[in-house]
Parts: structure tokens; C-alpha cells; sequence
């Protein structure tokens, strides 16, 4: 099939799957107001592939399809290279506000399938076969993927395995003569109404015993006992007042596996603890997707550093305070830009002939990204002051008797006319204020891990690679 249209995308959302939105099931996610504006971004995003072919497909040398160059597997810095103008050009056209646009999950599943030197130990040559498989089917149908990782959280003071008497966590019940049996529960599941396939694989290790929660498949979402659970709707009916959760409201939902069945061509990974717990670390997944949610950052922060300058100078606010907070905005912006600059620069085949960035740039970045994106909404929020609570609706701009006092009480520094000042003060508090913004913090806050478990991370790792030369030629002179 190869590269799919927006069309062909929203006629794949019609099927029998189990959205549950404000107590009822939704029927028709493409249409329903509380989903379809995400649902018509994400098909713009597939229809984008034919406006700018030469930088997101490619020639798929085997079907002789076009595919998304999101599906590469890297060979090489050259295919790196490749894969990093196809990641932009989405990013741009999302603003970097949806952070489970479909190239995440692709990026992902790529990365994985291109290492089975790792995917392949102790006996899961079957599970690898399976898992290779399945990325180049993905590719070749253009699937929209999404990912549960995530555990539900119930008791922090005992395992998550042990939570309800071990039935919360997905967990494997059984064999059956055409695969397994899975129940339980996984959270996040960020597009997940808006996907075709969900992929479970590891968010967090498992301790010894854990065998049955070992596991790692993907199945389509209307796959039987497959419930999505979502949080309340932040879409908005109106572009004009709300342009951001008008678009890009990707949802997220708490997936329920009641009794699935998952096909055994779909199991990538059945009882293996010890593997299980290697294959995210072994595998490059961290440098691997780490490109494609950097690209994603730099875009969201060069827009969130223009939002900001425009709304100082709609009020022509160029005091030292004001100046230096927007500076502080650049400076994460141009940090996270050399980081993946760096990354890429230092990249190198990881096994099975698969390129990835380095990793080291990207590790100092994860447990950073957290902390500037809400100091970035902090700033907007103060540069806005009262202003984002005081513009009024655009349909009010249409009343014949009050349009007169808006062009005159509402109007900027310098000529700027009342209705461009309100487009940007009700963009920005889209942005930051919104239930849309307010998710979209929280989100940058916890979609790359805890900060604090990232940056003890990346001191044993940087502990582990030195050789402490420095330090060494000081101590030896003392010595002496």
C-alpha cells in the first residue's frame, strides 16, 4: 500500500474500537466534536507527505512503495540526516505541541527493529523474527501507532507488579492455540483514540519473578477487550478563540486489556525478564527517539521564544526585565539545538549496521527539557499579566455596537489594530492558561521520565566512561 492520504487515514479510524469519552463510547472519532480537530490534524500530517515528498517519503526498494522516511531504519549519518528533515517538516507543521504525532512511535519501532543483535538473545530469535516483521508491515500499511508504557499508579510504597494482587499491570493469563491471553491495565496512552495499533513494551524494569508481566506485542485497536478510558476533552469547536486545542488536542487514555487476545505474530517478547529489562538501554532507544523529541522541542520552543517577543512588542514592553526573560527563552532554544547539533555530529553504528546519534548530549538533555518548558509558560504567563484574561471573543468583534469601543480599547503600541492584539494574547493563553495549555505542561513535565531518576542516570553513566584524566594529572603532580 505505501504512503497513506488523510482520507485513507480517517477511513481507518471507523472500525469497532472502544473509545470511552464523558461516560459514553464514542462512535465516530473522526467526526465526534470532542476528537475531530486532533483527528483532522493527523490526517493533514499524512496528506503532508505528498506536498513534500522529497523529505518525507522514500522508495521502498523491495515493495517499490513510498514510504514515510519516518519508518527508516538509519544505515548511516547521512540517513540520520535524511530522517531529521522529514522529523522538522512535522514538527513545524504541529508546532511542536503534539508530542505522539505518528513519527514518534515510528522513530521507535524503527530503532527496535533495526537492532535484533539485542532483540535476539536468549532464545527470542521467534519474538525478533516477529518484531521485524511487524515494523516493515507497519511501514508498508503507514499505520498510525500508539504506545503504553507506563504502569498505573496505585501504592508507591510496594511494587507496581503487586498492586490489586498483581492484576493490574498487563500481565500474561495464558496461552491459547493462536497466542496469548493479556489483562490489565496501562497509562499513558497518549493518541490512542486516534491510532491503529497499539505497541506495549517497557516503560520501567521488573524485578525477578516478574515473568508473566514480560511481555511486549502490538495489536490493532479493535482488537476484542481492548478499552481506551480518556481523560475529559480539551478540543475546542472555535479556531479563532482557541487556535492551539482547536488542532492538536492528541488525547490520552488509560488502556484497559480485558482478556486480549494478542496473535502470536504480534509477540515480540513472552516471559523474559532479563531482556526485558535490556532492550530499551541496549537498544539505543534513548539516542533513537531522543532526535525526534528534540526536533520536536527546538520547534515548540523557537515558537513559544516568537510568541513572547510579539507579545512584548504589541505592548512595546522593552524593559530590562522583559528583555532578559525573552533572552532566557532563546537560550533554551539555542541550548536544545546544540545538544541535538551534537548528537548527531557524534553519530555512530550502534549494532546490526543501525546508526544512531550519541547519546551523551541527549542524556544531559532529558532530565533538562522537563524544567525549561514550565520556566518558558512561567515567563509567557508574566509578560501576559492580566492581558490574557482581558481580550474578549472574536464573535464580539462582530457586534455592530461594541466593535467600536474593542478597535479602541483593545488596540497595541504603535498602531497595532485590536484584533491582532487579541489574536496574540488569546493565542498565548492557549498556549500556557488553557486546559489545553495546563495538559501540555504537565506533559512536558513527565513524557521523557523523572528528571531526578534521568540525572542520576547521566552521572553513572558519565562516571562509568571517564578515565578522570584531569583530575589524574593533578593528583599524579602532587604525588610527586
Amino acid at each position: 500500500m505505501g504512503a497513506r492520504s488523510g482520507k485513507d487515514y480517517l477511513d481507518g479510524l471507523t472500525d469497532d474500537r472502544e473509545v470511552w469519552l464523558g461516560g459514553e463510547r464514542i462512535k465516530d472519532v473522526a467526526n465526534d466534536p470532542r476528537t475531530a480537530g486532533a483527528a483532522t490534524t493527523l490526517a493533514r500530517l499524512y496528506d503532508l507527505h505528498f506536498d513534500h515528498p522529497e523529505k518525507l517519503l522514500r522508495l521502498d526498494p523491495v515493495s517499490g512503495e513510498q514510504v514515510p522516511v519516518t519508518h527508516l531504519i538509519p544505515r548511516s549519518a547521512a540517513d540520520l540526516a535524511t530522517r531529521h528533515d522529514a522529523l522538522a517538516c512535522i514538527a513545524e507543521r504541529t508546532l511542536g505541541l503534539m508530542g505522539r504525532s505518528p513519527d514518534y512511535v515510528n522513530v521507535t519501532l524503527a530503532g527496535f527493529a533495526g537492532r535484533p543483535d539485542v532483540w535476539g538473545r536468549d532464545g527470542n530469535e521467534e519474538g525478533t523474527a516477529n518484531l521485524v516483521a511487524y515494523q516493515r508491515e507497519a511501514m508498508l500499511n503507514d499505520w498510525a501507532l500508539t504506545h503504553a508504557i507506563v504502569n498505573p499508579t496505585v501504592d508507591r510504597s510496594q511494587p507496581e507488579t503487586a498492586a490489586g494482587g498483581g492484576d493490574i499491570v498487563v500481565h500474561k493469563v495464558a496461552d491459547t492455540s493462536r497466542g496469548i491471553l493479556v489483562r490489565g491495565a496501562r497509562a499513558l496512552a497518549t493518541l490512542a483514540p486516534f491510532a491503529d495499533e497499539m505497541f506495549v513494551y517497557p516503560g520501567y524494569p521488573l524485578a525477578e519473578g516478574d515473568e508473566k508481566y514480560a511481555v511486549i506485542f502490538a495489536i490493532p485497536m479493535s482488537t476484542p477487550g481492548l478499552r481506551l478510558l480518556c481523560r475529559d476533552s480539551y478540543s475546542s469547536p472555535c479556531p479563532a478563540d482557541q487556535p492551539l486545542s482547536s488542532r492538536f488536542d492528541e488525547q490520552d487514555a488509560v488502556v484497559i486489556f480485558d482478556d486480549v487476545e494478542v496473535p502470536r505474530e504480534r509477540v515480540f517478547l513472552d516471559g523474559n525478564v532479563d531482556l526485558y529489562n535490556r532492550v530499551m538501554q541496549r537498544s539505543g532507544w534513548t539516542p533513537n527517539i531522543m532526535q525526534q523529541t528534540t526536533i520536536r522541542a527546538v520547534t515548540k520552543l523557537q515558537f513559544a521564544w516568537e510568541l513572547a517577543t510579539r507579545m512584548a512588542a504589541a505592548v512595546n514592553n522593552s524593559s530590562p526585565a522583559t528583555t532578559e526573560m525573552l533572552g532566557e527563552i532563546w537560550t533554551y532554544l539555542e541550548l536544545t539545538r546544540s545538544a541535538l547539533l551534537a548528537a548527531e555530529a557524534g553519530a555512530h553504528e550502534w549494532g546490526s549496521g543501525t546508526w544512531l546519534p550519541a547519546e551523551p548530549p541527549f542524556a544531559a538533555l532529558r532530565p533538562t527539557l522537563p524544567r525549561w518548558f514550565p520556566r518558558v509558560n512561567e515567563i509567557i504567563k508574566v509578560l501576559g499579566s492580566h492581558s490574557l484574561l482581558a481580550t474578549p471573543a472574536w464573535s464580539e468583534l462582530d457586534n455592530a455596537e461594541l466593535r467600536p469601543l474593542i478597535d479602541l480599547y483593545y488596540q497595541g503600541a504603535n498602531g497595532l489594530p485590536a484584533k491582532d492584539r487579541i489574536a496574540l494574547f488569546r493565542l498565548a493563553w492557549d498556549f500556557v492558561g488553557s486546559s489545553f495549555g495546563g495538559r501540555a505542561e504537565l506533559y512536558e513535565r513527565f513524557y521523557l521520565g523523572s528528571s531526578g531518576r534521568f540525572l542520576t542516570l547521566a552521572q553513572k553513566m558519565a562516571a562509568r566512561s571517564s578515565t578522570f584524566p584531569l583530575l589524574g594529572s593533578v593528583l599524579e603532580a602532587t604525588e610527586r
